[in-house]
């Protein structure tokens, strides 16, 4: 079963989870900062890596944007935290191990992969606004050239 999908101008849903250290985030944290929070399958994998270390190299004309980058995984904090390490990590990482989250924000579900349905995480990125409003909803993105394709929605690359 595929959860529901949000969709712009919906308030995104309140969250707080623990990053790669054990401190807990919420959401409620950047009330008042725009947010591009993303959800990927598995830390340390091919693409999640090639994704986080574009978000990372991205991460400064982001920041000068106003937008502050969290990255959602199923995966524990020491699992984030060698990610981290390895790949020079500069934003928070966030672990959602029973997957609340990924639900709350239908970031979890069937999809599509070699063909064949499985039932698994939807890599997907969601920018929430000032007031804490999606504007951005993108489901099924492509690890490869996504932060490019999103400075264009987000009409960084004038």
């Amino acid at each position: 079963m595929t959860e529901a999908r949000l969709e712009a101008g919906t308030p995104a849903p309140a969250f707080t989870l623990a990053d790669k250290d054990g401190r807990h985030v919420s959401l409620a944290d950047y009330a008042g900062q725009k947010v591009v929070l993303y959800f990927y399958p598995a830390a340390s994998t091919p693409g999640c890596t090639t994704q986080a270390c574009d978000f990372r190299d991205n991460l400064n004309s982001l920041a000068a944007a106003g937008y502050q980058v969290l990255g959602v995984s199923k995966d524990q904090g020491s699992a984030l935290q060698k990610f981290a390490d390895e790949e020079n990590l500069n934003f928070p990482l966030l672990s959602d191990p029973d997957l609340a989250v990924h639900h709350a924000y239908g970031a979890y579900g069937e999809k599509s992969m070699y063909g064949k349905t499985v039932t698994g995480v939807i890599r997907s990125t969601f920018v929430i606004d000032e007031s804490g409003v999606l504007t951005h909803p993108l489901y099924n993105v492509k690890a490869t050239g996504h932060v490019a394709s999103l400075r264009k929605k987000l009409g960084l690359d004038a």
